[in-house]
């Protein structure tokens, strides 16, 4: 054909690129050429959309009929908008040259387009006009940098880091002035310190910066690079954990986003998809309803019907229309394969059914070929040609297709879709409350409703028409829309002709995986775009409500403001009264009333949604799915959103955490989204063992980070009060590279194997997962803890050993040694008594640690210019080092252990309780019987939101403790820290979560219940 071969970087716009079967295509492409006589090439969109069904392009209509040659010597224009990242939308116009046509304008659309990184399948050759290159490319635009997602834990990091920051840059001055008044007082009474009685002004500048590099320290510049490094572990073990596999479809896990890890386990609400979330999105076609006459209802399955079955055996005409427009309305692909079976590529489920469902009654598609459709029924061939698509939109709820009849030339209209988009356009004449019985009766069973309807057309009205389909296509401004005004003047006046019903069953183990997030309080919202009465029984069926009088459903609806005002009102007092009821309350909201509700009454709807455990939004949009996800966010609390699809793409992308589910629909949720997983059962181990333990390792590792940083730093602020304010360094700089780098590190990062409760009790008793929502193991009390035992290990380390090397022998370099050697065995038996499970690897970090760092020392004292010669052969020769090293260890964890078992032993939280009963080897017992105090929690509850009616409550907790109510026991009820806005809040219903799923127990039947538990023990 004399085409050259270049590489992708080297095609310019207006290039023609000519690709061969089975190439990449390099850029974004208008076709405009293939070796199908038709026009047509199919491509597969694996790597854009995720979808593996292959699909069909066409050439523009102003390209029909040019040959190979000709194309070679095609001129034109091709009018297009700028580039965007929408690979289902391209609105454009071709105009070709004299002498190969007209002036005419030739609309295009996605159709016509071969977009980059598709693949040329099943198609000799094709050739098209490059219009998008390089970056400029559909695909190209959507490689932008994804938003960064700050997770609550990074967000209290940060507030942390900058109140360290504060008494920083207060220490420095308090001990710079005292610095200064020092040497211009006691210094002069000392005739060894050699301070000039006169100097210039910037000396007073000296000591402040002194202490300024010695306290540089206090915030750990390691933390970031530590906790990077450790979520991507954390990334790691959700990639590699097998339970999470998918056998079925050879799926695993995979975390795409490796900085958000520990939110999972602080997730208050999740956002789902229903078809192929909860469900498996397997259609099969189960009833239908004909011209007033029900199939399948009683066998079940309207394919086995023997009335349908006769029906269509006498060639009924009502009959033979509604199989015609299920064949035939559609954008499915027939494939004749070797041994002469066909199969059907579909974008989508239901059409994949609905085109099966009437194979099997004998309307067989077996054959397109460009604008020209064939079907086979009861051996006779009926041949249609398309004349026109009217392609499906989520606003328009339905697709239609004008076709013309070959054997009675005459022009027919089929359409499918949405009963509310269908029925309110039925002839005048035609009764159809039998179809609005049909699709309610469907529904209440669970089944996906399509209504079919069709119209005949006359010449001169579809010439009218299609030239006004033409004009609308060829627009470049408001394509979409005025294609869909053109389209409704068209489709109206229809004949109906039945209704569908079409049965997606749930996935595995959705019911379980519901009802245990459920009961660790994460609340759930469904959002899908059926029928409301289907997603009702969805559901119900997967533990989503619960049934009356247990549960109770709340209805919004309306289609103008009023109505929706009335009926938003009258929900929000029911909510009010059973707020305090262990009542599982529900509201049902469809789009329509949801955009009234969002655009004109967005206050009472934000209360509604704070109120109330469960939501079901059908008919809604992608973009009302985002607003939602956005507006509980604008609360302050966490989200996730789950699906599979594209239309969840914008949820996923736009909720604190996006999770994917690989289905049929593609990849395109999955790729978007920072975790992917199989099957929707997999949320439940994702979040509690996965999301609670990355939170647990995440909250011990950062604060540990600033603790035996601000422990080195206050020692050496102590030192300075026997050196005269000096800012004098007690540690050389080697000692403090090495102790964050080589002898703090190790242990602290082998923390995240640390696992305080199995894996097994996790799942058991999923309410623990209330410590990681409600922030209780890191936020400002947790930290003053950490702080304050930094404080005191300091002054322990300081004081016992500047009492035992005081004397005119020891060296400073002597003493250094000996209090970096006191914060590091400190360090060391803090790690051993802060870990929950040990491992050989975690021993190893830690004792192996200590070794290192004597090893390490040694071999630094035998070098002369080191400043430490021989300094650790002396100590380690000296008893007095060993005493003093017992002695650090046994004033600074004395205390610290003390207070651990007491709280654990007196005043222990269910977690406590949980890890004795494991430790004993006994049953272990129900969250009901190890939490007695969740009633008095409800009543704490219940005071601090009529005090923060707009807010969920500040939970914070002091040091070593996880009792419920320990913290409100320091801080007061309505105390929190002024400088840090809540983190992560209590929301007022999860005490009504936790209350629906358990029961407590007396103080006393607790204790006997573990005292037996331990006699038994004992016996063993």
């Amino acid at each position: 054909m004399g085409a050259v071969q270049i590489q992708a970087q080297d095609i310019c716009v207006g290039n023609i690129v000519w690709l061969r079967e089975n190439d990449e295509v390099p850029c974004d492409l208008v076709l405009v050429g293939t070796s199908d006589p038709q026009g047509i090439c199919y491509v597969e969109t694996a790597a854009l959309d995720g979808e593996t069904d292959l699909k069909t392009r066409v050439i523009a209509s102003a390209c029909m009929g040019l040959s190979p040659e000709l194309l070679h010597k095609i001129k034109g224009a091709i009018e297009c908008p700028n580039p965007d990242k929408d690979i289902r939308r391209f609105d454009a116009n071709l105009r070709l040259f004299p002498p190969f046509i007209d002036n005419d304008l030739c609309p295009l659309t996605i159709n016509n387009t071969l977009l980059q990184s598709c693949y040329l399948r099943n198609t000799e050759w094709a050739c098209g006009v490059a219009v998008y290159t390089g970056n400029e490319t559909k695909l190209g635009m959507t490689r932008g940098i994804p938003e960064p997602k700050l997770t609550a834990v990074d967000a209290m990091i940060d507030k942390l880091t900058g109140a360290i920051f504060l008494f920083q840059i207060v220490v420095v001055i308090v001990l710079g002035i005292a610095g200064n008044v020092w040497k211009d007082t006691e210094a002069q009474k000392l005739w060894y310190v050699l301070y000039p009685k006169e100097g210039p002004w910037y000396e007073l500048l000296v000591i402040p910066l002194r202490f300024e590099l010695l306290c540089s320290i206090m915030i750990p510049i390691s933390i970031k690079v530590s906790l990077d490094l450790v979520k991507s572990l954390y990334a790691k073990f959700i990639d590699w954990d097998d339970e999470m596999y998918d056998h079925d479809t050879n799926t695993p896990s995979h975390a795409a986003n490796t900085a958000i890890s520990e939110d999972l386990g602080q997730v208050e609400y999740i956002l789902t998809d229903k078809t192929g979330t909860l469900t498996e999105n397997r259609m099969i076609f189960r009833r239908c309803c004909i011209n007033g006459t029900f199939y399948g209802n009683e066998s079940g399955d309207a394919l086995k019907d023997m009335e349908l079955l006769n029906a269509i055996g006498s060639k009924r005409p009502d009959v033979i229309r509604f199989l015609t427009v299920m064949a035939v309305c559609n954008t499915v692909i027939p494939l004749r394969s070797q041994n002469g079976t066909i199969c059907y590529k579909a974008q989508s489920q239901d059409e994949d059914a609905l085109v099966h469902a009437a194979a099997h009654l004998h309307m067989v598609l077996f054959n397109k070929n460009g604008n020209t459709l064939e079907v086979n029924f009861n051996a006779s061939v009926l041949q249609y040609e398309i004349l026109d698509t009217l392609e499906f939109t989520s606003d328009r709820k339905r697709m239609s297709v004008v076709v013309r009849d070959c054997q009675n030339q005459s022009i027919i209209l089929l359409t499918k879709g949405a009963d509310e988009a269908i029925l309110p356009n039925a002839s005048s004449g035609q009764q159809i409350r039998t179809y609005v019985e049909a699709v309610e009766q469907y529904s209440q069973l669970g089944l996906r409703t399509l209504c079919l309807a069709w119209r005949e057309l006359n010449e001169d009205e579809y010439r009218e028409w299609s030239l006004l389909f033409k004009e609308a296509n060829s627009t470049l401004v408001d394509r979409e829309w005025k294609l869909a005004e053109v389209c409704q003047r068209l489709e109206n006046d229809l004949e109906i002709l039945g209704i569908t019903a079409i049965e997606d069953r749930l996935q595995d183990g959705v019911p379980e995986t519901i009802e245990t997030l459920r009961k660790a309080g994460i609340n759930f919202w469904m959002l899908t775009g059926d029928k409301q009465n289907t997603a009702i029984q969805i559901a119900l069926s997967c533990n989503f409500i619960s049934p009356e009088p247990k549960g109770q459903l709340l209805l919004i609806n309306g289609k103008n403001e009023d109505e929706v005002s009335r009926s938003l009102e009258r929900v929000l007092c029911t909510m009010r009264i059973t707020s305090s009821e262990p009542k599982d309350v529900a509201f049902v909201i469809d789009g329509w009333a949801l955009e009234i509700a969002l655009k004109h009454h967005q206050k009472k709807f934000t209360e509604l949604a704070t109120l109330s455990r469960t939501a079901i939004c059908c008919r809604v949009t992608p973009s009302q799915k985002a607003q939602l996800v956005e507006l509980l966010k604008s609360r302050e609390y966490r989200t996730l959103a789950i699906g599979d699809g594209g239309n969840d793409v914008r949820m996923i992308q736009q909720a604190d955490i996006g999770v994917g589910i690989s289905g049929r629909e593609g990849l395109q949720a999955a790729r978007a989204a920072d975790y992917s997983i199989g099957k929707f059962k997999f949320l439940k181990r994702l979040i509690l063992v996965h999301g609670r333990y990355s939170y647990n390792r995440t909250a011990f590792l950062s604060q540990y980070s600033f603790y035996k940083s601000l422990l080195i730093c206050f020692i050496q602020i102590f030192f300075s009060f026997i050196s005269g304010v000096s800012g004098t360094s007690l540690f050389n700089s080697v000692s403090l590279m090495a102790y964050n780098v080589f002898y703090t590190s190790v242990p602290v990062l082998v923390s995240i194997l640390d696992k305080d409760l199995s894996e097994r009790t996790v799942m058991q008793h999923p309410q623990i997962l209330f410590y990681c929502q409600t922030g209780r193991l890191l936020n400002p009390s947790t930290f003053a803890g950490w702080f304050g035992r930094s404080l005191f290990h300091a002054l322990i380390v300081f004081l016992i050993s500047i009492n035992v090397y005081n004397d005119e022998r020891s060296e400073k370099e002597e003493l250094s040694m000996v209090a970096l050697s006191g914060c590091i065995w400190l360090q060391a038996f803090v790690m051993v008594v802060e870990t929950n499970s040990f491992t050989v690897l975690q021993h190893l970090a830690i004792w192996g640690n200590l070794a290192a760092f004597y090893v390490i020392n040694c071999i630094i004292s035998t070098l002369p210019s080191a400043g430490m010669y021989t300094i650790m052969f002396r100590l380690c020769r000296q008893p007095s080092y060993w005493i003093t090293m017992f002695l650090i260890v046994a004033a600074g964890m004395g205390p610290v252990v003390a207070v651990k078992y007491f709280r654990y032993t007196y005043r222990s939280s269910a977690i406590n309780k949980l890890q004795q009963a494991e430790r004993l080897g006994g049953p272990i017992v129900s969250l009901g019987n190890v939490e007695p105090q969740l009633k008095s929690m409800e009543k704490d509850v219940a005071l601090l939101s009529i005090s923060q009616p707009n807010s969920r409550n500040p939970v914070y907790e002091p040091l070593l403790s996880d009792s419920l109510t320990s913290s409100r026991r320091s801080l007061g009820p309505a105390t929190p820290f002024d400088f840090f806005p809540t983190q992560s809040r209590l929301s007022s219903t999860y005490s009504r979560n936790c209350s629906d799923k358990m029961e407590t127990m007396e103080a006393d039947e607790v204790s006997v219940a573990m005292d037996k538990l331990q006699s038994q023990n004992e016996i063993l």
